[in-house]
């Protein structure tokens, strides 16, 4: 990484770093609980002398002594970093709650506020922080070292971490105040929405990422290299529309490669996963809201879900592919992936509910009723698949060059059709 350029990702993320402080005085002058990293030394701070930002410190640097002892010798040294970005922290957190001595209201409605502002700023702190990619704040930095010494999942871990911090600090006012201080349903609040904050600007402020990190919106296909001279045929379809047997008599008729199983192969071997796993898990996110929820706790830098690691080795194995000649790909967002690629050729393929049905219980010996679940719940999978990773509608006609009803056409007649329009298209 250029000189210049790690100067500007660490400027943006002390900036972050300070939004982030703001955010945490926000919230917690709202009086309804802190976020929950924040949460022992805010309850410590109500009982003694030392600020909230004193107790964060000291917190901190106690949480980099345990990712010491946890690690050993794989301590990284560069973590050491924590220790004077603690230390600024701390004094940020101070700097703003001396800032925000005017918010302060008993009327519960405007706590709700002041606590959703805080929640926001805090979310747009910490998407800051993340985008610079320099270094991980204690919290994070500790659950990851857990992960590496205990091959744990992060998600998993960072729930667990935050829910202990939010026990632990009730348990502590309990014990200093004969009741519960400092823990409130803000506390909850910060939980659970400021990773979702945080990815809601990631996805949105993509303009504002490109200004400040350029390198970071870089187009990630230009990071392969890309042979534009191939053709890439990518076919998506509805689930019993017959796509997968035309991709192979398009491949066949053309004389090319055709890619699908082949591909979870080659996913298999380099992601260290078990094929099982990989087919089972390919392709689709079976419920949106829940996978948003539980992939916030990812979102700030240490880890990736089991679900984007998988799709960042498939995307990567099919650029692969690609590179080795002309090809036919099967779904995986090709039409995504290979989006800037300028001689492929997008194809969608549908057919009506009723041949659906008929297909997938021929194929698949199913009952009618049995076929219309399977159906609907593969293409909830692949739509919620299609917009977490490209945020776009899976299915949509402008994110394809072609679109076919296999319910009007047989598959010769479809496969001719493309076949066709390739050898038009880019004279092969």
């Amino acid at each position: 990484m250029k000189k210049k350029n790690l100067v500007r990702r660490y400027i943006v993320f002390l900036f972050g770093l300070f939004i982030s402080s703001l955010g945490v005085a926000f919230v917690t002058k709202a009086s309804l609980g802190t976020s929950p990293i924040s949460s022992i030394p805010y309850v410590l701070s109500l009982k003694f002398t030392p600020t909230l930002g004193v107790f964060t410190i000291n917190f901190s640097l106690f949480l980099i002594l345990l990712q010491i002892i946890i690690l050993g010798k794989k301590f990284n040294k560069i973590d050491l970093l924590q220790i004077p970005v603690s230390i600024l922290f701390g004094y940020f957190i101070d700097i703003s709650m001396f800032l925000l001595t005017w918010v302060n209201s008993d009327i519960y409605v405007v706590k709700v506020l002041y606590l959703l502002i805080g929640c926001v700023i805090l979310g747009f702190g910490v998407y800051l922080e993340v985008i610079a990619d320099v270094l991980m704040l204690p919290g994070e930095s500790f659950v990851r070292s857990l992960t590496i010494r205990f091959g744990v999942d992060f998600g998993i871990t960072k729930v667990c971490f935050d829910a202990s911090m939010t026990v632990t600090a009730g348990i502590i006012s309990f014990v200093l105040f004969n009741a519960i201080n400092g823990v409130r349903e803000g506390t909850i609040v910060a939980a659970l929405i400021v990773g979702l904050i945080a990815k809601f600007f990631g996805k949105h402020l993509a303009f504002l990422t490109k200004l400040l990190i350029p390198q970071s919106t870089t187009d990630e296909t230009t990071e392969h290299k890309e042979n534009t001279n191939n053709l890439v045929v990518t076919i998506a379809r509805g689930y019993g529309s017959g796509g997968r047997e035309i991709g192979k008599l398009v491949a066949d008729k053309l004389g090319i490669k055709y890619y699908d199983k082949d591909i979870i192969t080659l996913t298999t071997e380099q992601s260290g996963n078990t094929e099982h796993y990989v087919e089972n898990n390919e392709q689709k996110i079976a419920n949106s809201a829940f996978y948003n929820f539980y992939s916030q706790f990812y979102y700030e830098g240490a880890e990736s879900t089991k679900c984007d690691k998988l799709f960042n080795v498939e995307k990567n194995v099919m650029i692969d592919l690609a590179s080795k000649g002309d090809c036919v790909i099967l779904g995986r967002l090709g039409n995504f992936i290979f989006k800037d690629y300028k001689n492929a050729l997008h194809i969608f393929i549908d057919s009506n509910i009723e041949n659906k049905i008929a297909r997938v219980m021929k194929r698949d010996n199913l009952s009618e009723n049995d076929a219309k679940a399977k159906i609907k719940r593969v293409e909830t999978e692949r739509k919620n698949h299609c917009k977490h990773f490209s945020n776009r509608e899976w299915g949509a006609t402008s994110t394809y060059d072609l679109t076919l009803n296999s319910s009007k056409y047989s598959v010769d007649e479809i496969a001719d059709i493309i076949v066709s329009l390739v050898k038009s298209k880019f004279n092969k």
